[in-house]
């Protein structure tokens, strides 16, 4: 019932830094095609006024709740993104929102949280304030070679684990993107391109909501 890994994340300021970290092996995924992904990326890079760091991440809920704090500490990201690979997935897959409970499977140190839960008491679900219809439209219509679709089900692992924690330690200023393995059918440079482009487009989005904000806050 292993569908993903949460195999990176992206924190992206705009007019400052950003950062990437991505998880290792886990289970039948010696090659972990986010962490790859994510290194083409880094190899693009983003545009200008953004800054790309990346990490390496274990497959570990404990690492998770103990990392995304003290990456939103160290970095104060306008927008955090995660990625990681599905097993199950055929196309590049936005993810609108996270879970707090059903963890059940065992992490890499063959752990589970006892609650079965992100956060005790927390909301059941948190969607991202980044409306991924919108990011999905723009980037399909880019004519890239990839194909985006949305989902609803990070999964219950612990990429679906890494999203809800981020949303609920970012108020929602979050992001997840799912890819499939390697071959199955991208290429790296492939999966590489298109978290370009969806990451820029999400900025992109962000932006303009945030200056609707501030201009109704203006009147």
């Amino acid at each position: 019932h292993i569908r993903s890994s949460p195999s990176c994340r992206a924190q992206l300021l705009t007019g400052g830094s950003s950062s990437v970290s991505g998880f290792g092996p886990f289970g039948e995924h010696a090659v972990n095609a986010s962490w790859i992904a994510v290194q083409e990326l880094e190899k693009l890079g983003l545009r200008d006024g953004v800054d790309l760091h990346v990490y390496e991440v274990p497959v570990e809920y404990q690492t998770v709740q103990r990392l995304i704090p003290a990456l939103w500490k160290k970095h104060s990201p306008q927008l955090v993104v995660h990625v990681g690979v599905s097993g199950m997935a055929t196309t590049v897959t936005l993810e609108k929102c996270g879970h707090n409970v059903g963890y059940k499977g065992l992490d890499n140190c063959r752990f589970c949280p006892g609650s079965q839960c992100c956060v005790e008491g927390g909301p059941e679900c948190i969607d991202s304030i980044i409306d991924m219809d919108v990011v999905c439209r723009r980037v399909s219509a880019l004519g890239l070679d990839v194909t985006v679709t949305i989902s609803k089900d990070a999964g219950r692992y612990l990429c679906d684990f890494t999203y809800y924690t981020s949303l609920y330690q970012s108020c929602g200023r979050s992001a997840f993107v799912h890819v499939p393995p390697l071959g199955k059918p991208y290429s790296a440079e492939q999966l590489g391109r298109a978290l370009q482009a969806i990451i820029e487009e999400m900025l992109d989005v962000l932006e303009h909501s945030e200056d609707k904000i501030n201009c109704q806050h203006g009147h």
